[in-house]
């Protein structure tokens, strides 16, 4: 294997290192402590390309392939999680949904907005009783003509305040329980849509998360994605690439709090010398480092595996799930020890490490638990169903 990259995708690494130091670096513990979405920040990053970096230049996106995002996603979250959050939902759920399995029409509509950053895309499977289960799911759309009525409440919806559409899961048969799912694209400007309280969460802060209300909501049949009841197999498949992009996300993390330990260790001084020359620091600093290196391989793995069962038609679920539970627990190992190396200050607000602490907690939960993780890896490799 060759682990060389591409020119393409170091330009496409430094830019997006280059826009993240830049221009997030700068905003990132504002949006932090006001909960405020970054519309203007994310509006430069579509402009760049970040937002549909693996949507075909037709539809507005930047052409490219899934290493490239996971470059990209790793130099973005260094800095500030919550900008790419933001992202990873635009670029892994929404526009990765429409693209693999939308109309042409579809794609045109409402890929082409999302891919350049002028539109928010969301994604909502979750309900307030239906979240790991997706079979107990209690929102209901009834056919009636060439409209869906959709009826219920979606919780957890990352970019439900701000989202433009978003790719929903509903019921449409709900004596076949998850086969009995299906899926739809919806218009948050549209009668009957109701977004509802923000969260206020421990960490992502910048990235807006709500429960989304439907209320006789009309949605066309043009709009479904997908076949009637073939629902839960989008949202699976649309999953497995959404667990590499929180991967990436992950690495991010840990890899932003690592190298702000490297730095401290070298610059604090204690008993007479840096911190750095204790053996109590250097194992902290070698586990960091073996855990970020071992991430990033298995995180190009996953990526690889993508790229291949796209041509074959396969799955690359296992390869998803092993990226993503071992890079999120990577991000909460490594952001643990940043904060106990920098002692004191890393509890500060004064410095981004606490909010690298806050931030990985929540890559071992949404998109599937680390539990969730562990189950379908187990499955899959013990070839039950």
């Amino acid at each position: 294997m060759d682990l060389q990259l591409s020119e393409e995708h170091r330009m496409i690494r430094d830019a997006a290192r280059d826009f993240a130091q830049k221009e997030i670096a700068k905003v990132a513990a504002h949006f932090d402590e006001t909960g405020e979405f970054p519309y203007e920040t994310i509006k430069k990053m579509g402009q760049l390309g970040f937002m549909g970096i693996e949507v075909p230049e037709e539809y507005g996106g930047a052409g490219l392939d899934t290493i490239a995002y996971v470059l990209a996603m790793e130099e973005i979250c260094k800095v500030d999680a919550a900008h790419g959050t933001i992202m990873s939902v635009n670029n892994s759920l929404f526009c990765y949904a429409i693209m693999k399995y939308g109309t042409a029409a579809q794609k045109q509509k409402y890929v082409v907005g999302v891919a350049s950053g002028e539109k928010i895309g969301a994604y909502s499977l979750t309900e307030p009783m239906s979240g790991s289960d997706a079979a107990t799911m209690r929102s209901r759309a009834i056919r009636d003509g060439d409209e869906y009525i959709i009826n219920g409440t979606k919780s957890w919806v990352t970019s439900g305040p701000a989202a433009d559409y978003i790719v929903l899961f509903s019921m449409t048969n709900p004596e076949a329980g998850h086969r009995g799912i299906t899926a739809f694209i919806v218009e948050t400007d549209q009668p009957g849509f109701h977004a509802g309280r923000k969260e206020d969460k421990l960490g992502i802060r910048a990235s807006a998360t709500c429960e989304c209300h439907f209320d006789n909501y009309r949605c066309p049949v043009a709009n479904r994605l997908g076949g009637e009841e073939e629902g839960f197999k989008v949202a699976m498949s649309v999953l497995d690439a959404g667990r590499i992009g929180i991967a990436a996300q992950a690495l991010g993390i840990a890899a932003g709090a690592y190298e702000a330990s490297l730095k401290y260790a070298r610059e604090r001084e204690a008993f007479g010398g840096p911190i750095g020359q204790f053996q109590g620091i250097q194992w902290k600093i070698a586990d960091m480092k073996c855990r970020i290196d071992a991430s990033r391989l298995l995180i190009y793995q996953a990526a690889l595996a993508k790229h291949e069962s796209e041509e074959r038609g396969t799955r690359y679920t296992t390869e998803a799930s092993v990226a993503k539970l071992f890079a999120s627990e990577t991000a909460m190992f490594c952001a643990h020890q940043a904060v106990q190396i920098h002692a004191g200050m890393g509890y500060s607000k004064e410095l981004p490490v606490e909010r690298f602490f806050r931030d990985a907690k929540i890559t071992e939960i949404y998109e599937g638990t680390s539990e969730i993780q562990r189950m379908v890896i187990a499955r899959n490799e013990l070839g039950l169903r």
